[in-house]
């Protein structure tokens, strides 16, 4: 009995490295496990946080209060560079994880931006960046770490530093709000 419990639990142990890297970074698992996306996965899930964060900061810059619009201004510029860079290191048959629009998750984030009374507005925009950071922070720290792409690898490193300071400066817009 305790032979097939060991087994079992070793059979387990060997497959569930493989099941989490086979598993898409939309489901968490892989953040969750510390497992580095595929470089598909990475590329698709940087372009459209960059996306995102462009956009996001657009509206924000309209209806957001000063410390909201300045924020907003850096991550226009700052994700309009990696933006920029991402396209540059992406070549061959990997152009097609690159993402020509936002996907629905994204679009009703930005929706709920735009609906978004100006005296609301801080309430949705200031946590929305916290995880978004958050998540692109993990992203980008289990790509340098573990990714396959040598160029994007080195460039997630490169890149990290960023995006940990624009967490830190998101979590500060989010503590002033309160």
């Amino acid at each position: 009995m305790k032979r097939t419990i060991l087994a079992i639990a070793i059979g387990c142990g060997l497959t569930l490295p493989v099941l989490a890297q086979s598993v898409g970074e939309k489901t968490g698992v892989n953040s969750v496990l510390g497992v580095a996306p595929k470089t598909e996965d990475f590329i698709k899930e940087a372009a459209t946080s960059d996306m995102l964060e462009i956009e996001a900061a657009k509206i924000a810059q309209q209806k957001g209060n000063a410390g909201e619009k300045n924020f907003a201004d850096q991550m226009v510029t700052d994700h309009t560079k990696t933006s920029t860079e991402l396209k540059e290191l992406v070549s061959g048959e990997m152009k097609s994880a690159l993402p020509i629009g936002l996907d629905y998750s994204s679009e009703k984030k930005l929706g709920r931006l735009r609906d978004a009374k100006a005296s609301d507005f801080a309430s949705e925009y200031d946590p929305m960046q916290v995880s978004a950071h958050k998540d692109a922070v993990s992203l980008f720290e289990r790509y340098a770490k573990g990714g396959d792409d040598p160029k994007l690898k080195d460039w997630a490193g490169k890149t990290l530093p960023a995006l940990q300071h624009h967490l830190a400066m998101a979590q500060d817009l989010e503590k002033n709000r309160k």
